[in-house]
């Protein structure tokens, strides 16, 4: 079984669907594991506890669930725009 990624885009106040702030992924570990990341402007992916806070009620973020292209295309927009190369 291979490790199961769930992508979604991260919306502010000050953000939108179209241009959001970061990406979020959730990553499932073949031995059972979780590890949450988020991509933003350090261009690099961080571990992140942003997912669970919202599942716990906090609603700072708006989370939208997007396919691994899309979030490819957010990565590839966020490194223009901060005028870096990251990794992904």
């Amino acid at each position: 079984m291979q490790d199961r990624v769930i992508y979604y885009a991260v919306i502010s106040e000050f953000s939108s669907r179209e241009q959001p702030l970061g990406v979020f992924r959730r990553t499932y570990t073949e031995a059972g594991g979780r590890r949450d990341e988020v991509f933003g402007h350090p261009l690099v992916w961080e571990r992140s506890s942003m997912l669970a806070s919202a599942e716990r009620g906090d609603m700072q973020f708006e989370f939208v669930e997007i396919g691994e292209d899309e979030a490819n295309r957010i990565v590839e927009r966020i490194q223009a725009e901060v005028g870096g190369a990251g990794t992904a």
